[in-house]
């Protein structure tokens, strides 16, 4: 798809921010620190999900009705994509807790004994596959080694680490590192679409469908694929076999993929479904400001910023990172593009984070437009350009904010042209490409800092797309990961947060959406902060 420029909205975007400025000129923008208008801030509430004693004795049967906001690529491991539906097939050998430690879940254990570079994983006795093969040593093995083969595996960055792994005994596994890797049990609980060595698929499954897997998965979760319409529907019925006794309380689970924001609120609020995935802060405002859903919810790690190309002019200068960061009104931003409610973020840990330090949350740029004004200024008269192109998705929440943000930037100097991709362009096109001086990117909150944090803040994460670099950070994320001592990684994560406020390393603005949103009926949600769910203890009273 061609690029669109925007610029014949800087009329329209004006007229917003002059909007901005009358309501702040008011007091304070409404829903910032305050109740908004139409109902509570956006806040955490019921981040992993429900007060599953409190709730009553489970229902069992039915089917539970979902929208999610895209289609499923497949349910194979070692393919990167999103799949709502992956956590009901499998679960995960280990899980993370409401603190973000790993613990054991399909798995029985996971312990190390000399620091990190040696791992022995127990697993339950009695669990089979849905195809009544064993889940034993040989199982997990075989999984994991399919991670190591594949390098375009999400999870071949963990499964490199290992050099080698043996059955101690049908119910042990061993796992023998490269180096100490105080972070590996993560990589057995992560989420789906980030790689996580702990989905197991049935050794017999693999050797039966091969590379058709994703499509035919056979797991040892609560639920099996029944049918599977792309674009449509996604249907999966109860595992007879499950290992959690009694468990799961539904008879189905109903998969629908409504892409479109409007359409998917609209499907919770009219009952069309149970409940949604959200991916945007509109539908978390809504879903918290009707009093006939209810909304799980919690910010995390991790941000909604913008990417600046360090490799090229203008943002390999750090006067023209500083000055865009100090230019952008998050009052008015709030205002403007949160209907009055943002959560704000000035680093990638959040100010409720123990990672978050009073050091870093100074080093983060205030606003102040002559300060911004005066570094694009003493750029220009260097010789450098203040024209910058902006390339972000078509998306209409993308198109306001880029309005939005061309106002801003005119106020300080820069001429920002603002240019819009389908989502599957701008992602191959644009970001992976690096074809850009300045992009858009709707971040969501994760559960852990690894590995999120060094896929966008380490040289050559995979998710470090404005190419920003710095060897002291890499240092401190590749020693945060090696070591077991949480006390300790946890200043090394503070260092992290100083250092790359520090440098500005992307343009932080406001924490990540992700929410789920449910009819009141929807009981025994167990979630992670990235929406992954773990359906064996959902179930609907009614």
């Amino acid at each position: 798809m061609r690029a669109i420029r925007a610029s014949r909205r800087m009329v329209t975007a004006l007229a917003t921010l002059l909007t901005a400025g009358l309501l702040a000129a008011c007091g304070a923008a409404p829903g910032i620190n305050g109740a908004g208008p139409g109902g509570p801030d956006i806040r955490t509430i019921h981040p992993y999900g429900g007060d599953l004693a409190a709730e009553g004795t489970p229902k069992s049967g039915g089917t539970l009705t979902m929208g999610t906001d895209r289609e499923a690529v497949s349910f194979d491991p070692t393919v990167q994509n999103t799949n709502q539906a992956a956590s009901a097939v499998y679960d995960s050998l280990l899980k993370f807790d409401d603190q973000g430690v790993p613990k054991p879940y399909l798995a029985s254990s996971m312990d190390t004994s000399d620091g990190g570079r040696t791992w022995r994983m127990g697993l339950r006795p009695g669990v089979v596959f849905s195809d009544g093969t064993p889940l034993d040593a040989a199982a997990v093995i075989t999984n994991v080694q399919r991670h190591i083969d594949k390098k375009s595996s999400p999870g071949n960055r963990y499964a490199a680490q290992i050099a080698s792994m043996r059955a101690v005994d049908p119910q042990t596994v061993e796992f023998m590192l490269k180096q100490p890797f105080g972070s590996f049990p993560s990589a057995f609980a992560l989420s789906f679409n980030i790689g996580n060595l702990g989905t197991i698929i049935s050794p017999a499954a693999l050797a039966r469908f091969g590379d058709q897997i994703g499509a035919n998965p056979v797991g040892a979760g609560p639920f099996v694929l029944k049918s599977w319409a792309r674009d449509s529907r996604m249907e999966l019925t109860r595992n007879p076999t499950y290992w959690q006794q009694g468990m799961p309380y539904l008879d189905g689970l109903e998969f629908r993929p409504l892409p479109d924001t409007e359409t998917r609120y609209a499907s919770i609020e009219n009952g069309d479904v149970d409940l949604i995935f959200g991916g945007y802060q509109t539908e978390l405002l809504r879903g918290l400001q009707n009093p006939n859903l209810t909304v799980y919810y919690g910010s995390g790690h991790g941000a909604e910023y913008v990417y600046f190309n360090q490799q090229k002019a203008p943002f390999d200068d750090h006067r023209m990172r500083e000055a865009v960061v100090r230019g952008i009104d998050l009052d008015a931003l709030a205002a403007t593009q949160f209907r009055g409610q943002m959560e704000r973020a000035g680093g990638y840990f959040g100010d409720d984070s123990k990672y978050q330090t009073p050091e870093a949350a100074a080093a983060w740029p205030a606003f102040d437009v002559a300060k911004a004004k005066a570094l694009v200024a003493e750029y220009v008269a260097a010789g450098g350009s203040a024209t910058i192109a902006y390339k972000t998705t078509n998306a209409p929440n993308r198109v306001a904010f880029a309005e939005f943000l061309q106002a801003q930037m005119a106020a300080i100097g820069i001429t920002l042209q603002p240019q819009f991709f389908d989502l599957a362009q701008y992602s191959s096109s644009v970001v992976q490409s690096r074809d850009f001086q300045m992009a858009g990117w709707v971040g969501g909150p994760v559960d852990t800092p690894y590995p999120a944090a060094q896929n966008l803040l380490r040289t050559g994460g995979n998710t470090n797309f404005g190419g920003y670099s710095n060897p002291e950070v890499d240092a401190l994320l590749d020693q945060a990961a090696a070591i077991t001592d949480e006390a300790e990684r946890t200043k090394l994560y503070q260092q992290v947060q100083l250092l790359t406020n520090q440098d500005i390393a992307v343009g932080y603005y406001s924490r990540g959406y992700l929410s789920t949103v449910a009819k009141p009926q929807v009981k025994g949600v167990v979630r992670y902060l990235t929406r992954d769910t773990f359906f064996a203890t959902t179930w609907l009273d009614r």
